[in-house]
């Protein structure tokens, strides 16, 4: 067993998700790359005097089932997973499948019920009610994306993975804190000059309890607040496409108009998914020291230092601003001066320019500090 996977997986039960002795953990592994990772999390959470449920998935297992399955089969599907979820204390996934492209073949309708199936009576239940933790695993799939050689992209990887992630929780007060207080948030740069209401919605920091790696602070646009033009400059994949340049046109906190190097067509289908799905369900702020450019996987993507993302679909309830939607797409724009640059103001004060914390009380944030 590699003594990286032992050091995350201690780190992973006994910080991430703190389980205590009796507690069940449902420990999702996906490809086989990830096993020796879900074989150091199931010691890990039995010595920890807990009980730990293991399952076994990837997308070429439940390739034949997405592309095949009726709507009724999905409904059975996610009722039976909606059980087990309910059961447990605590949930962690292992996510190192060897193509993300495997259900790309699907027809939009298969999708759309897989994503209402694995989302809203799943996975619903994890974020509101479990403690939880999800991450990728450096796999030859992973380090492809990102376009590194794999053993290198390894050692990247858990650097990031074991960050101090107590100490950068300490440093994300101040902004959560600042955030909690806001009103209005313009956002500018290069294609983007977009402002939006964050009042009375909150702010939650995410400090290594949730995903790791991890380093974002967040909020949620009032839901019919935002106004502008936001243009996204970091490639994304959703529901087994790629998309690039994405670009929204937004009048009271609707997307109206949208365009992207890609499907078009599949953008709009996807935006069209229902209601929600073009009003924001997020807005956040990326400050992870490590992760300095996009690789395609956007739990590493959205904590990208210098970066914000806004989120179409469905709101956190930590920060609800009552949008619903079977769509959560984190898609995000680097602010750093090498992707173009740019300022994020609260309430008219200048919080951040290209990619850096400028007011005093921030300062710990920027990465010379969190390092």
């Amino acid at each position: 067993m590699d003594a990286r996977n032992v050091e995350l997986a201690q780190q992973l039960i006994s910080y991430s998700v703190e389980l205590k002795p009796g507690e069940k953990v449902y420990i999702e592994v996906k490809g086989t790359d990830a096993l020796d990772l879900g074989r150091a999390l199931v010691k890990a959470a039995t010595e920890a005097g807990g009980v730990p449920f293991w399952y076994y998935n990837d997308e070429d297992i439940s390739r034949h089932f997405v592309l095949n399955a009726g709507e009724e089969q999905f409904k059975a599907w996610g009722e039976f997973h909606r059980r087990i979820m309910q059961d447990v204390d605590a949930y962690i996934a292992v996510r190192g499948s060897n193509n993300t492209f495997d259900h790309s073949d699907a027809s939009d309708e298969r999708q759309q019920w897989f994503a209402k199936a694995y989302w809203e009576r799943v996975h619903s239940v994890r974020v509101k009610e479990k403690k939880w933790c999800v991450l990728r695993y450096p796999n030859p799939a992973m380090a492809l994306l990102a376009q590194e050689a794999t053993e290198p992209f390894a050692d990247f990887y858990y650097k990031v993975c074991t960050l101090d992630y107590a100490r950068m929780s300490t440093a994300m007060d101040p902004l959560v804190e600042l955030m909690q207080g806001t009103d209005r948030v313009d956002i500018k740069g290069p294609g983007t000059d977009i402002s939006f209401s964050i009042r009375g919605i909150g702010a939650v920091k995410c400090d290594g309890k949730r995903n790791i790696p991890d380093g974002e602070v967040y909020s949620c646009p009032v839901r019919d607040s935002a106004n502008g033009v936001i243009t996204y400059n970091a490639g994304t994949l959703y529901s087994g496409a790629l998309f690039r340049d994405l670009r929204f046109e937004v009048k009271n906190g609707r997307i109206e108009k949208a365009s992207c190097m890609g499907d078009q067509n599949k953008l709009e289908r996807i935006l069209d998914t229902d209601e929600g799905a073009r009003y924001f369900g997020e807005f956040a702020i990326g400050l992870n020291p490590y992760i300095t450019k996009p690789m395609l996987d956007i739990l590493f993507d959205e904590k990208i230092d210098g970066s914000f993302h806004l989120t179409p679909g469905q709101a956190y309830d930590t920060t609800d601003n009552g949008n619903k939607s079977a769509v959560h797409w984190d898609i995000v724009s680097i602010q750093t001066k090498e992707w173009g640059g740019g300022e994020i103001y609260f309430d008219g004060r200048l919080v951040r320019k290209d990619g850096r914390f400028v007011v005093p009380e921030l300062l710990g944030l920027n990465p010379e500090n969190l390092a």
